[in-house]
């Protein structure tokens, strides 16, 4: 199997001084220099980029300007929608056990503030289908808007869980130094439509909704045998990735039947249930869709996702804390960068080094779950120390 053994994590937010021929290097040399490598005995890299907002959408040999000792490694970037980072991971991984590579850095960056924001709500709509859901109004939020409609239809208006997952995870991404929105905005706001708070799409309101980010991330992975040389020691447990239709019509979409698959998978791949996870990480793109994940995971029955937060299952000091590093609602969502920056922020709290966000359970076993699109592209990854 592959383990993590360092990574390098950007701020998240709106880099006006930085692009991809910034970030991608910057993130890539951190990380080599985390695990204590030198830069020839890396393998193969893997760029996740969703791209479309910059005009440069081939930019992985950027990363070979990390150092020169890189020239002439293979780079190769890798696209899957909101789970292109985990894509990236998982491709590096297979790299490792077919033991084509001993080293390989995987590195996720976007950068998104460059597009006109007018702009940036149809981009994104490239991870839907195009043919019958690239007008949507109000861009990828109306796609999670009419989502959100149908759950409502068949379970109730969700307005103040939605609201209470916006405020847990903006709680706790105060405590998330590389978080672009650091605020804790409290139950009230997020659940009071306003000026500041409006409704964007539906029943979406602003503080339902990730942020637009530029930022990266990147790791290092090896063979679990050779990790145990190092100081730095997370091994992937089990990883499972289903790929759902993408028109939802053809989908019953208030289900995530991928999501449920993948999550299914991985526990059989690893000899785990639910109850066995310290903590997970999800994608939380709109909190709709972290409500859904609820069911979808088997945390609660169909349409009783609600309970789990309304409960304080999902906080920080309840039975699954969901979040704790504020998910994409606080931390942002650079969609290249979100599936790699989930599996740091698991790593971190493995090994104790969350700072802030460190969970008082002694964390043992992380679960992650990253989605591409409307849970069209499913990935799930389960991570326990290795040493």
């Amino acid at each position: 199997m592959t383990s993590i053994i360092g990574w390098s994590h950007s701020q998240f937010g709106k880099l006006e001084d930085q692009d991809l021929e910034d970030l991608i290097p910057a993130a890539v040399k951190a990380a080599v220099e985390d695990a204590g490598l030198e830069f020839k005995d890396i393998d193969a890299i893997y760029v996740g980029n969703f791209g479309g907002f910059e005009k440069q959408t081939f930019p992985a040999s950027f990363a070979l300007d990390a150092d020169k000792d890189l020239l002439f490694k293979p780079v190769t970037r890798v696209e899957n929608a909101c789970a292109t980072g985990t894509a990236a991971l998982n491709m590096g991984a297979m790299d490792i056990e077919a033991k084509r590579s001993r080293f390989v850095v995987v590195v996720g960056a976007e950068k998104m503030t460059v597009a006109p924001g007018r702009e940036i709500g149809d981009i994104l709509l490239n991870a839907s289908h195009r043919k019958t859901e690239g007008d949507t109004a109000g861009g990828f939020a109306g796609v999670f808007g009419n989502i959100a409609d149908l759950y409502f239809q068949r379970y109730g208006d969700q307005s103040e869980a939605m609201a209470a997952i916006a405020a847990k995870n903006h709680a706790n991404g105060v405590e998330n130094p590389y978080a672009q929105l650091r605020k804790d905005f409290g139950y009230e706001f997020c659940n009071t439509v306003s000026d500041k708070n409006p409704y964007v799409a539906g029943p979406i309101r602003r503080t339902d909704c990730s942020l637009v980010s530029d930022g990266a991330a990147a790791i290092v992975l090896t063979d679990d045998e050779t990790a145990m040389n190092f100081d730095k020691a997370v091994r992937f447990k089990a990883t499972a990735h289903v790929q759902d239709y993408l028109p939802l019509n053809k989908r019953n979409i208030i289900d995530f039947d991928g999501c449920s698959k993948a999550w299914a998978q991985a526990h059989e791949k690893a000899g785990t249930t639910l109850e066995d996870l310290s903590f997970v990480e999800t994608h939380d793109c709109f909190t709709i869709a972290e409500l859904i994940q609820y069911d979808a995971m088997g945390l609660t029955e169909k349409g009783q996702g609600f309970r789990a937060i309304k409960e304080g299952w999902t906080f920080k000091d309840g039975k699954l804390p969901i979040n704790p590093s504020g998910g994409l609602k606080s931390k942002g969502h650079p969609i290249g960068a979100t599936g790699v920056s989930m599996h740091i922020m698991a790593s971190m709290q493995l090994l104790g080094e969350a700072g802030g966000m460190q969970l008082d359970n002694n964390p043992e076993l992380a679960g992650i779950f990253n989605m591409g699109g409307a849970a069209v592209a499913n990935y799930v990854s389960i991570l326990e120390r290795l040493k």
